[in-house]
C-alpha cells in the first residue's frame, strides 16, 4: 500500500537512487503469535514477513496531506513550518509528532482560499523555484516557502515600500525567500532571477494578465506553471 501514495513511492525511490539509504529501526520483540499461510500461494509468495504494530495513531482526522507540503489539521489548511518557533503573522501553530505546522488563513491568502474551495492542484513542489509577483508583506509567500523547503527558493517581487519593509523582516528569518523591490511590469529589471518552475501572480492591476505573460516570457521554464489570483474589482469597477 505504501507504493500507492506519492509519499510512499518517494520514500522507496529515495532508497533506490541512494538519496536516503537504509530502513527505519524499530524495537522488535517476539509476539508468540503464529501466521498460517496457505500452501497454494507458495509459488507466488515464497517468503512472508508479518508484524503486529502497536501504539501508532493512524487517525486521518489528525493530519491529512492535501498536496505535497500542504496539510489539513482540524479542518484548517496548514504547512509544515520551515522555521520552527517562528510564526509570520500570528497564525495558529499546531504540533504533531515533533513537527510544527502553521495555519494558512484563507481570509488572508487567496491561494489558501482556493485550496479550501477545492483547487485541484497548486503545482508547487519541494525544491521548486518560484517567482512570486506581488508578495506584499509575505503572508502567502511564507507558506510557499514552507512548501518548497530548504532546497527551493521564492523570489518575492514587491513594489510598495511599506509592504516591502515588512517583507524583508520575514525573509531575514527564511533563507529560501529572496526579497526584490521592483515593478512586476518591468521584468527586465530583475533578470538575475533566472528560470523558474512556477510563477504566482497576485498583482491587483487592470493589466495583470499582460504582466503575468511578460514575466512568463522572461522566466518560466518549459513545462513550468503560471498561476494568477484575479481580484475582479481591480480589473473592472463598473
Amino acid at each position: 500500500p505504501d507504493m500507492l501514495s506519492e509519499q510512499g513511492f518517494a520514500r522507496a525511490f529515495s532508497s533506490f537512487i541512494g538519496v536516503k539509504k537504509g530502513l527505519r529501526k524499530f524495537d522488535v520483540k517476539k509476539s508468540g503469535e503464529k501466521v498460517i499461510i496457505e500452501k497454494s500461494v507458495k509459488d507466488v509468495r515464497p517468503y512472508t514477513a508479518c508484524a503486529i504494530v502497536k501504539n501508532l495513531n493512524f487517525d486521518d482526522e489528525k493530519i491529512k496531506e492535501i498536496f505535497p507540503g500542504v496539510y489539513e489539521i482540524e479542518g484548517r489548511i496548514v504547512t509544515k513550518n520551515l522555521i520552527k518557533g517562528n510564526p509570520v503573522y500570528s497564525e495558529r501553530i499546531f504540533k504533531q509528532n515533533a513537527e510544527e505546522y502553521r495555519s494558512w488563513d484563507p481570509h488572508r491568502s487567496k491561494l489558501s482560499a482556493a485550496i479550501k474551495k477545492g483547487l485541484k492542484d497548486i503545482y508547487i513542489r519541494q525544491g521548486d523555484k518560484v517567482l512570486y509577483l506581488g508578495a506584499a508583506t509575505g503572508t502567502t509567500s511564507s507558506h510557499v516557502s514552507d512548501i518548497v523547503g530548504k532546497k527551493g527558493v521564492v523570489y518575492c517581487i514587491e513594489f510598495a515600500p511599506i509592504s516591502f519593509r515588512k517583507l524583508i523582516n520575514v525573509c531575514e528569518k527564511r533563507e529560501n525567500m529572496v526579497p526584490i523591490m521592483g515593478d512586476a511590469r518591468k521584468p527586465d529589471m530583475y533578470t538575475n532571477v533566472g528560470d523558474v518552475d512556477i510563477i504566482y501572480e497576485d498583482v491587483a492591476q487592470p493589466d495583470q494578465a499582460e504582466i503575468l505573460l511578460a514575466n512568463c516570457r522572461y522566466f518560466l521554464k518549459k513545462g513550468g506553471y503560471a498561476m494568477i489570483a484575479v481580484k475582479s474589482q481591480s480589473i473592472d469597477v463598473t
